[in-house]
């Protein structure tokens, strides 16, 4: 039975990328949703995954939250969620404001977005971070270098407030940090958020994970866990290659739980979906950031297909007290991610033979939006990668997972990029 009245709204703040799956969701089980814009204009990247028709009412934050609050006090929300990124923390204040008593810590509204205060909460509660600085000022950066023994090692420079690998940046050797440093810093990223200071860190190597969790009440519930493959493109460090959802059996998995439980304790994390970005290194688990949000670009849906749900119908099982929240899951078939790379500029001459990704044995879902015409860029960050497509494969033999995941790099490879041509 649901502790809410039958006309209580879910609040979503920002149901973009993968936030947008929350109304369809709520809805499903008769709950009323409530969408939160805080963008006059929402950004490219967002536009196509933004629904109103899904909402039952769609307000515009506009810089003054008085009538916004008085507004969501009189629904009366059962919760207030982010649902992308941007929306994180407008959707903690409204939250403390509308909804106390399911918010996360309100002291800790900086660990959960901006990546070096989120370290340092982290560290603070004895848990190991990579070694890391973030300031507007270059020499600042160039003592701790020094004093830290950093000299010469690979670095990485990005913006404290990006999202989606947007300005992350590989220096290899140390070698032009204060370059990069300075050519982002006062910028505005793809977010339209000033990067008023740069973060400066330690490379790390290893393995990277994500583990995803929905939060009740500072229970941390496991979701899923999935291993990513990213590889080099020139400076840009942080091209997606694969995701791969793997057995909640596996033996770095119990480790990396413990450690992302400890993480979202340590920035006051309690309430809603969550994913945290972690590196196992040779000396164990590295935090390479939290998100307060969903996973985006679609993944609770692909989560469905590897575990049989999803940190979003987590969210409406728990906010309508339809079924106990299990605190694991359980992988039912092998999912992977196969992201598309553009190695190359110029204009598309022969899209139509990505479509043939679609003939993979076991083919899932694709999204491959490129057309004849379209001028593409080397791929040099998730948002990029989405600009051209993925495909998701799915089935009970890895060996034919790697089959095809194989096929596809053929496929990709046959792409014809006119490096001379006008896109008119």
């Amino acid at each position: 039975m649901s502790p809410y009245p039958s006309g209580s709204p879910a609040v979503i703040v920002d149901p973009f990328s993968s936030g947008g799956l929350y109304g369809p969701a709520f809805r499903a089980v008769g709950v009323p949703t409530v969408a939160v814009v805080s963008y006059p204009e929402i950004p490219p990247a967002y536009a196509g995954s933004f629904r109103p028709e899904d909402f039952d009412e769609v307000l515009t934050w506009s810089g003054e939250e008085g009538a916004l609050v008085m507004r969501l006090r009189e629904l009366r929300p059962r919760c207030v969620l982010p649902g992308a990124e941007i929306g994180v923390e407008l959707a903690d204040r409204l939250a403390a404001l509308v909804v106390p008593e399911t918010a996360n810590v309100p002291a800790l509204a900086a660990a959960r977005r901006h990546k070096y205060a989120m370290a340092r909460a982290v560290a603070a509660a004895g848990l190991p971070v990579l070694r890391q600085l973030c300031c507007d000022d270059p020499d600042e950066i160039a003592a701790w270098i020094d004093r830290e023994g950093l000299t010469g090692r690979d670095l990485v420079v990005k913006p404290p407030k990006s999202a989606s690998t947007d300005g992350v940046t590989r220096i290899v050797g140390g070698r032009g940090w204060r370059r990069e440093f300075e050519a982002q810093l006062g910028q505005l990223n793809q977010w339209r958020i000033r990067n008023d200071q740069m973060l400066v860190q330690e490379y790390a190597t290893g393995t990277e994970y994500v583990v995803d969790v929905f939060s009740h009440a500072g229970t941390h519930t496991v979701t899923d866990v999935c291993r990513y493959r990213k590889v080099d493109s020139g400076g840009q460090m942080a091209v997606y290659e694969s995701m791969d959802w793997l057995p909640e059996d596996r033996p770095e998995v119990p480790e990396l739980v413990g450690y992302t439980r400890g993480v979202l304790d340590a920035v006051g994390f309690r309430w809603g979906a969550a994913h945290v970005e972690v590196m196992m290194t040779a000396e164990g688990p590295r935090l390479i950031e939290v998100n307060a949000r969903p996973h985006g670009g679609g993944h609770p849906r692909f989560c469905r297909a590897a575990t049989g749900g999803s940190q979003v119908d987590r969210a409406v099982a728990y906010f309508t007290g339809r079924t106990p929240v299990p605190s694991g899951y359980r992988l039912r078939r092998r999912v992977r991610v196969v992201f598309l790379i553009s190695r190359s500029a110029g204009v598309v001459r022969n899209a139509e033979i990505l479509h043939g990704v679609k003939e993979m044995t076991s083919h899932h879902f694709s999204a491959v939006p490129v057309r004849n015409g379209d001028r593409i860029a080397p791929t040099k960050d998730l948002l990029g990668t989405l600009s051209l497509g993925f495909v998701v494969l799915a089935h009970e033999d890895p060996a034919q997972l790697d089959a095809d995941h194989a096929a596809i790099r053929r496929i990709e490879s046959l792409l014809k990029v006119d490096p001379q041509a006008d896109a008119a």
